[in-house]
């Protein structure tokens, strides 16, 4: 039996880029998002192209009731489940100062961006260590993507960042406490990705980005992060539990 791996947010933008990255590596998948399944028709058929056997669970992560669904939904189809990837996010619906912003706006970026990812983690943990203790072999893993906000200040998106922030300590906090059963938790940090989230700043970016924002003079792509994401969902960093993979293009290396 194929290796099966949860992608949240896993129907379009850098979540389609690693669900991708994932079906070529040989997982099936079962694919989180709110959209109506037939909206997504095309991205899980493409998925379906690669070989895997993909299970659309419709759902809000931040909804405890809706992450159980989709937690009982994978044990019914698979029985199974080896890889786990945070990835749902959502931005502010308005960017602005934190002088200005709103505990609503706090309230609903956490919820989707934090919230999920911890708790979400915790009832996959408690599945993973179930079947590590049924079958000694079982390899487990998750693998949270957060951003360069976790430690690159915005001050007109401040929730954003400090949901990004919480994530990373909640994959060291994971590490460790996964430890003892040879889980291993992972954080990759994307840069600056082309996506639909991202469409809105193009312009902006571009000047940025031709102007030498990143050391890499070009725009990130979710397959960028999916390569990243499947190469520590297959195992390939089996000592580097709690680590930060960064996918930035250089964009956080100091220079003068």
């Amino acid at each position: 039996m194929k290796n099966v791996a949860l992608v949240t947010g896993g129907s379009r933008g850098i979540g389609l880029g690693i669900a991708k990255c994932l079906a070529k590596e040989g997982f099936d998948l079962a694919i989180n998002g709110m959209r109506e399944e037939a909206d997504t028709a095309e991205s899980l058929e493409e998925l379906k192209d690669l070989g895997a056997d993909v299970l659309y669970c419709r759902g809000d992560v931040g909804s405890a009731r809706d992450r159980q669904g989709i937690m009982d939904r994978i044990k019914s189809h698979f029985s199974r489940l080896h890889v786990l990837v945070n990835n749902a996010g959502v931005a502010p619906k308005e960017r602005k100062d934190i002088l200005e912003a709103t505990e609503e706006s706090f309230e609903y970026v956490l919820k989707t961006n934090l919230n999920s990812a911890y708790f979400l983690s915790q009832l996959a943990a408690n599945w993973m260590i179930a079947q590590k203790n049924d079958a000694a072999e079982f390899k487990g893993s998750i693998i949270n993507v957060s951003s360069i906000s976790a430690t690159v200040a915005s001050v007109n998106r401040g929730e954003y960042c400090v949901a990004k922030a919480g994530m990373s300590m909640a994959t060291q906090l994971f590490a460790v406490r996964l430890g003892e059963y040879d889980i291993p938790v992972f954080e990759v940090r994307p840069g600056v990705i082309a996506t639909d989230m991202t469409s809105g700043v193009k312009d902006k970016y571009d000047k940025l980005i031709g102007s030498g924002l990143c050391v890499q003079r070009r725009w990130g792509l979710p397959e960028d992060v999916g390569l990243a994401v499947a190469a520590l969902a297959k195992g390939d960093f089996p000592y580097s539990t709690g680590q930060v993979i960064m996918v930035d293009g250089g964009l956080t290396i100091p220079r003068l």
